[in-house]
């Protein structure tokens, strides 16, 4: 098995695919681009939806790449061997064109090929979909596996909860999976232990998803008119294997950065299991954090949607320099290191770098103040305690409040000799994620993935919005943010530092609006990233070498994936709604076409 670093192992996935025909395309954006249904680009599938549908792909039908990704669903689980907030996922991508004898012969050449990560045979092991009522078993995976050389007892077939993958929101493309995993040599937990066990014996390290269906509105599994295949390897994990490290901390992924922690904290990562926690989720989260805040989409700190993720990742990350006894503005200097680490392979890193480091340390100026005034409530709290005890709501009142984790309540609660209700204050919280969740569900409910009629107006619409606004703005550097679509409106965050007054507003009203009367045809074309760029079309998200370009008349020249009007015509009276702060630096417009 070699023993590879994060760099040489992205070489030579990239190498491997590239040989085999496929384009070799660029990573997207953290910040998924007109995707209502996720905050973060989850999955290397996020900003290929449109082609997994059935869009034809600038840089052809068979497409590698290796993709930013962030999850913070299991944010609580960083700090073990495994789990990350951000990780980078390879991926390579049939779309239409060749599906699962291919995909799982190239899968079990590059894990064992001599040449590739000679990984012993004897060690990998794998899992099918096991099927269920209206979805068959997959029975061809697993008998290619078999052909391949694979012994049959080394196979499982699990249910959907495992083999798997649906689509982030209601609807989209999905199908089963195989997945990959290598025998870590610990002892198995009990006769029941199998991939995809818990218990750390099986580590995944590559899925194979055979996107066969699209999941309509109404739940039911539609084949779709192409089959695609999309896999993904992460990064940490195989490279943890391939270097036989404990952990995904223990590889050269995160040498530079928990040495910068030593420097701060003056303790050393392994110096006991609470001080290498500690290290660990500083490391994760200032990653996480510095690849936010330097993103083509860069977020930046606030109190909803993705900006709510990257404050409470922040804080909880300061939560553990203190523990360190690292001393005030550490943060952004860890975020250096992880520059130092990654700027060579996204530049974007570098380019920000003084953004990411201001906004570092103002919202660690934001906390201690939160703090101090967090201290003065707990002060309150501590008064009206009723026998010696804090209950649960008003536990989770100081954290929803006043930003106090948990854990800080339960240390000033043990120093002033009372206890939490911790139970009550999990239950307060679960309630408020379960109201937060079916919120964002029905926010996000028929946004752009779902392709209509009126969703694909207002996306053209989007386009002309931003053309309006650098123009009456006389502002080259607004560029979008963000965008969310519903059938209702659309929302569209800008890079801006004021409020765009209503004479302005009206302004921008009227161009799009003279656009849309001028009746011009949006039209298509595809060429060079550089020839893109020199014709003047905006465009912060790239596709790899050759991108499309629409543009509609003399207003508005933008990269994009699509899909759009045929012309502006089409798309009704424009009508500006709201315009408002979304967070620093950056305003929202809300629009809506009558």
């Amino acid at each position: 098995m070699k023993n590879l670093t994060t760099q040489e192992l992205r070489e030579l996935y990239l190498r491997f695919f590239r040989e085999r025909g496929h384009a070799i395309i660029s990573s997207a954006s953290l910040v998924p681009e007109n995707d209502p249904t996720a905050l973060f680009t989850m999955a290397g599938m996020h900003p290929l939806v449109p082609y997994l549908l059935g869009a034809k792909h600038p840089a052809g039908n068979r497409l590698a790449d290796v993709q930013k990704c962030v999850r913070t669903g299991d944010i609580d689980e960083v700090g073990d061997a495994s789990h990350c907030t951000f990780f980078e996922m390879l991926g390579n991508w049939s779309l239409g064109d060749y599906f699962k004898q291919e995909a799982i012969a190239w899968s079990w050449e590059f894990l064992t090929g001599s040449e590739w990560l000679g990984i012993d045979k004897d060690r990998l092991y794998f899992t099918c979909f096991a099927g269920e009522e209206g979805l068959p078993r997959d029975t061809e995976a697993h008998d290619r596996w078999v052909e391949m050389g694979v012994d049959p007892s080394h196979i499982f077939y699990l249910g959907r909860e495992h083999n798997w993958w649906g689509p982030a929101g209601q609807t989209g493309p999905c199908g089963p999976d195989t997945e990959m995993f290598i025998d870590t040599g610990k002892e198995p937990c009990g006769e029941n232990c199998f991939p995809g066990c818990h218990c750390g014996k099986y580590l995944e390290i590559w899925n194979d998803v055979f996107m066969q269906y699209n999941k309509t509105a109404d739940g039911k599994y539609e084949p779709l008119a192409q089959k695609n295949v999309d896999t993904g390897m992460g990064l940490e994990r195989t490279v943890a294997t391939l270097q036989g490290a404990a952990s995904v901390y223990d590889t050269d992924a995160f040498t530079g950065i928990l040495a910068e922690i030593t420097g701060l904290s003056g303790k050393h990562y392994g110096d006991s299991p609470e001080v290498t926690k500690a290290f660990r989720i500083i490391a994760d989260h200032m990653r996480t954090a510095t690849f936010m805040l330097g993103d083509q989409r860069g977020v930046t700190p606030s109190n909803v949607d993705q900006g709510y993720i990257l404050r409470r990742i922040i804080r909880r990350a300061l939560r553990y320099a203190m523990q360190l006894e690292m001393p005030e503005m550490s943060l952004s200097k860890v975020a250096c290191a992880v520059i130092s680490t990654y700027g060579s392979v996204y530049p974007e890193l570098c380019e920000n770098r003084e953004k990411i480091i201001s906004e570092l340390d103002k919202e660690e100026m934001r906390f201690q103040k939160t703090l101090r005034q967090g201290t003065k409530e707990f002060e309150r709290v501590k008064r009206n305690a009723a026998d010696g005890r804090i209950d649960g709501i008003t536990a989770f009142h100081l954290f929803d409040t006043f930003g106090f984790p948990i854990e800080f309540t339960e240390e000033l609660a043990r120093e002033n000799g009372l206890t939490v209700d911790v139970e009550g204050y999990r239950t307060a919280f679960a309630e408020h994620q379960a109201k937060s969740k079916a919120g964002a569900e029905q926010k996000f409910k028929g946004g752009l993935a779902d392709h209509s009629e009126i969703t694909t107006k207002l996306h053209s619409a989007t386009h002309l919005l931003q053309a309006g606004l650098r123009k009456v703005l006389n502002d080259e550097n607004v560029c979008q943010k963000g965008s969310n679509i519903t059938p209702e409106r659309l929302r569209f965050d800008f890079s801006f530092p004021r409020k765009v007054t209503p004479e302005e507003l009206r302004e921008v009203e009227k161009f799009v609006n003279d656009a849309i009367a001028a009746d011009v045809p949006i039209t298509c074309e595809e060429m060079p990233y550089e020839e893109a760029k020199a014709r003047g079309a905006i465009g912060l998200f790239t596709y790899g070498d050759i991108v499309k370009v629409y543009t509609m008349g003399e207003y508005s020249c933008e990269m994009c994936g699509g899909p759009h009007a045929s012309r502006t015509g089409e798309l009704g009276t424009f009508k500006i709604k709201k315009e408002e702060a979304s967070s620093s630096g950056v305003r929202r417009i809300k629009a809506v076409l009558e």
